[in-house]
């Protein structure tokens, strides 16, 4: 696994779940399961998920932020 790579196949990822959980609680990084290239899902810092679920879940923080992108 290649810390510096956002992009991470779902089975590298868990081949390397611990450098994976270390470089999201650490270092603060988001990264982005892929498979075959597509992202399927992102791993996030806890306070940013626990964020997303105090606005009301996935669906509300998207609002949330395409809003404010638009805003600027």
């Amino acid at each position: 696994m290649d810390p510096n790579v956002e992009d991470q196949p779902i089975a590298i990822a868990r081949a390397n779940i611990s450098k994976l959980h270390n470089a999201v609680q650490l270092l603060r990084r988001v990264y982005f399961l892929t498979s075959r290239g597509t992202r399927e899902a992102a791993v996030v810092p806890v306070d940013l998920g626990e964020l997303v679920k105090d606005v009301g879940g996935v669906d509300a923080a998207v609002a949330i932020l395409k809003a404010t992108k638009e805003n600027r």
